[in-house]
């Protein structure tokens, strides 16, 4: 019990620090739908993603775990398709420069925008398993 309360708290925090960094992701409401994502996902982790996962098996070895962020892709369109105040759509990224390394103007479509939100908030919670670790 504590462990999915833990993870939906870490979840719902990754939820809102993904829609301030990326703009193609939009939390309408409080933090109701935060607490109600972070549930709604942290469920998914536990029994959806282990499916995915061994159906996805022969494709993960074959390009060394790359294919899992289809799979966290998926479990993202899940959650939107369960809550209807979290939507994922279509983003344009304006580009960063710094010290002479240049990304440039990018537009993503919807595909994009759900790997790009499944690789941010993967990392997002990875931090905060990282930091919490005993």
């Amino acid at each position: 019990m504590k462990g999915i309360l833990k993870n939906t708290v870490f979840n719902a925090i990754a939820i809102y620090i993904l829609s301030q960094v990326l703009a193609g992701v939009k939390v309408n409401g409080g933090i109701d739908t935060l607490l109600l994502s972070g549930f709604i996902l942290s469920v998914l982790f536990i029994f959806i993603k282990p499916i995915l996962n061994l159906v996805s098996l022969p494709l993960n070895m074959i390009t060394l775990g790359l294919f899992s962020f289809l799979s966290n892709a998926i479990l993202l369109y899940i959650l939107t398709i369960f809550v209807p105040n979290v939507t994922i759509s279509p983003f344009t990224f304006k580009g960063f420069s710094l010290a002479g390394f240049i990304i440039p103007v990018m537009q993503f479509n919807s595909f994009w925008a759900f790997i790009i939100s499944a690789l941010v908030l993967s990392l997002i919670i990875n931090f905060f398993n990282w930091l919490t670790r005993k």
